[in-house]
């Protein structure tokens, strides 16, 4: 495990060196598992982050013009050292996030898939060619990389989610500058190191630490094309709107209200199993975590209540290195605001199946870690329902048929993820067809697609047209020109003609 006791100073990673901040202002960073702060991450200024956005606009020519075969075989190698050295960054993952050591292996399992996909870029950045559209015209698309591009990564996945914004974007061409979250930049440090042991030539990949400060500066430099956010819904709508007003290019998801329905017909232990699994892995911190178990029926919610008040009591909390099912929550402002939480669905009139609040490693822990609650006989207007509670907090909405289910689902702000359990081929049609949500599952807790197909989710979890996962990325990184070309022989004679071009 990374020494705890020695607080060690950041820095930035710009134009392929280690930078020590001076802004002067820094950020505890720390593990959640001891409650002690083991690093200072520097908070860049907007002088720094021009500074930096003009080391990648001066590398960025060079990218562009190396052969995609050439950056494809950069990106490999990436690909192969990142597996070679995973130990080292679950290490990472885990203290400074306080995940679990098999929720940091599933993590950078996942990151992989879209480091594949970008290997794949010469076939994904293919063009499309037509002989002869008229007058001996030939016709042709051709991508072209956007140029500085920047990702602003959230604290919930420390490689995942950095890794399915930027491999892409490398790969295609672009110079890519990442933010790290300023509660866990160790993992993007190190990583960083990977890329340039890889080849990639330095200021085509920059990490800059920050706040809103930094985050401004990318949002408003001409310099920077796109922008590619994940985290919050209030703040994803301020990188939306912002990005746009400055004529970028923008994806920006947002937070997931994640509902699992539950039919009379479904397995119920199977379901217990999901839910607990979907809704409490990494200490509730996912943006596709369950949130809600929206059980059809009377008898199927009471049947399942008994079966998993049974079981989430029996959930170890602890350090990734005890044996836990999952870790703590990420800082102490977290944990109280779950703790405030708790406290309004008791006032608001839900019920209390099982309360973490008086669990001994809630009350007395110096980590930040919160015993499991769950919450039955939730209704629409209350915060837990309405509200996405990012720790172990879930609850159980009762419905009396699909079309109930359906109807609460779709006028939810949030559309994620959503899942349903069932054996009834009728009933999941249904769902699948009606729900206004971006991610749907059948009979799967986190239907989180695979780093080949797209992923993003609709209203209020996403802003912008674009997709963090799958070939759209491909598409959001880069621009197309359509070229019309013919050559022309002495032979050929045209008069002078006023007439628009056409094909006769």
């Amino acid at each position: 495990m990374t020494n705890s006791t020695t607080v060690k100073e950041l820095t930035h990673f710009i134009g392929g060196q280690q930078v020590a901040g001076a802004s002067g202002r820094f950020s505890d960073v720390y593990n959640p598992a001891t409650g002690e702060v083991i690093a200072k991450v520097p908070l860049a200024s907007s002088v720094e982050v021009k500074a930096a956005i003009q080391k990648a606009k001066e590398a960025f020519p060079a990218w562009r013009d190396l052969s995609v075969a050439k950056r494809a075989e950069v990106v490999l190698k990436f690909r192969n050292l990142l597996t070679a050295n995973k130990e080292k960054v679950i290490d990472l993952i885990c203290t400074e996030s306080g995940k679990t050591v098999e929720d940091a292996m599933g993590e950078i399992t996942r990151g992989l898939e879209s480091v594949d996909l970008a290997i794949s870029a010469p076939h994904l950045v293919k063009g499309e060619y037509s002989v002869n559209v008229g007058g001996g015209i030939n016709a042709y698309s051709a991508k072209y990389p956007l140029g500085v591009v920047a990702a602003i990564a959230p604290f919930n996945f420390p490689i995942m989610v950095p890794l399915a914004q930027t491999s892409m974007a490398v790969a295609v061409g672009n110079a890519v500058i990442l933010k790290a979250s300023e509660r866990v930049p160790m993992t993007a440090l190190y990583i960083s190191e990977l890329w340039k042991e890889a080849g990639l030539p330095d200021g085509i990949w920059t990490v800059v630490n920050g706040d809103k400060e930094a985050v401004n500066e990318l949002l408003e430099n001409p310099a920077v094309e796109a922008i590619s956010f994940v985290g919050s819904t209030p703040v994803a709508r301020y990188i939306y709107e912002t990005s746009a007003k400055y004529g970028k290019r923008v994806v920006a998801l947002g937070g997931g209200k994640n509902n699992m329905v539950v039919m009379p017909d479904a397995d119920l232990e199977q379901v217990a199993n999901a839910f607990i699994s979907a809704g409490y892995g990494a200490a509730s911190q996912r943006c596709m975590a369950i949130s809600t178990l929206m059980a059809v029926g009377q008898d199927t919610a009471d049947r399942l209540v008994g079966i998993l008040k049974e079981k989430i009591e029996a959930l170890k909390v602890g350090a990734y290195q005890d044996g836990a099912d999952y870790g703590p929550v990420i800082s102490p402002q977290a944990k109280q605001s779950i703790l405030a939480a708790i406290d309004q669905g008791e006032a608001e009139g839900a019920a209390l199946v099982v309360d973490g609040r008086e669990k001994e490693i809630t009350k007395n822990s110096k980590g930040f870690f919160l015993a499991p609650t769950l919450f039955d006989h939730v209704k629409p207007g209350m915060e837990l329902y309405d509200q996405e509670i990012f720790g172990p907090v879930r609850n159980i909405v009762r419905v009396d048929s699909l079309e109930e289910a359906i109807s609460l689902i779709n006028e939810h702000e949030l559309g994620n993820g959503v899942t349903i359990f069932t054996n009834d081929g009728a009933a999941a049609r249904k769902f699948t067809t009606e729900i206004d949500v971006g991610m749907v599952g059948v009979n799967v807790p986190i239907p989180i697609p695979v780093g080949y197909h797209n992923f993003a989710g609709f209203k209020g979890s996403r802003f912008g047209d674009g997709q963090m996962f799958g070939p759209d990325q491909a598409r959001f990184y880069t621009k197309s020109k359509m070229v019309s070309e013919r050559w022309i022989t002495p032979s050929d004679s045209s008069g002078l003609s006023f007439a628009f071009p056409s094909n006769k």
